[in-house]
């Protein structure tokens, strides 16, 4: 189980001014593209499950020896949110960079790359008449990651074609005292902020800001 606290940003001025503020602790910048999958008849939306291909490259490191891409894949299900603490079940497991991307154009071979996670996903949820995957599209995320007050923070800026939001999200097994901890300071810092309703995954099944 994944727990998280997630707190929007409710415009970009305060995404650049949060992050400012934040460079002493700044510890790496991950370019992030989110991919998704499911069934022709939407098997996994329809119960609360979200299958996801992230390819990501750490941009903190010199041009000089750049950091090799990699590829995710992941398993989400069960997800709850509510007054900005997120709880999902998570699998993931990390695949070839190219398996991924062939994925990407030819979303059938999904069912033949060996992944544990993507085993998993068939067994579990026993599709009847199962006719592969499609592939749904996704987003672009630019997390930057800090270590602030004894716990990391990610700040977000996802672009989807729609426009971009701002989010900032904490993994932590104490979520109620991590989440006062980080509101108390957007607040002293006159930082515009919300408690995030909508998982990223819903924003872009929406395809409107929230």
């Amino acid at each position: 189980m994944e727990v998280e606290v997630k707190l929007r940003l409710l415009t970009a001025a305060a995404h650049l001014r949060l992050t400012t503020l934040l460079t002493p602790y700044h510890l790496k910048t991950l370019h992030q593209r989110n991919t998704f999958f499911d069934t022709p008849k939407n098997d996994l939306s329809l119960r609360r499950a979200v299958l996801r291909l992230r390819f990501l490259q750490n941009a903190a490191v010199s041009a000089a020896s750049p950091s090799p891409p990699r590829c995710i894949v992941s398993l989400k299900a069960k997800p709850t949110l509510a007054n900005g603490i997120s709880r999902v079940e998570e699998d993931e497991e990390e695949i070839e960079y190219w398996i991924g991307k062939e994925c990407v154009e030819s979303p059938a071979k999904l069912s033949d790359i060996g992944s544990r996670v993507l085993k998993r996903v068939k067994e579990e949820y026993g599709f009847n008449d199962f006719l592969g995957f499609v592939c749904l599209g996704g987003f672009e995320n630019v997390r930057n990651v800090y270590e602030w007050r004894g716990v990391k923070l990610e700040v977000d800026e996802t672009k989807y074609d729609f426009g971009n939001c701002y989010e900032i999200e904490c993994e932590t097994e104490e979520p109620e005292r991590v989440k006062t901890m980080i509101e108390e300071f957007l607040t002293e810092e006159k930082i515009e902020f919300s408690n995030s309703d909508m998982t990223k995954f819903a924003v872009f099944r929406s395809g409107k800001l929230p």
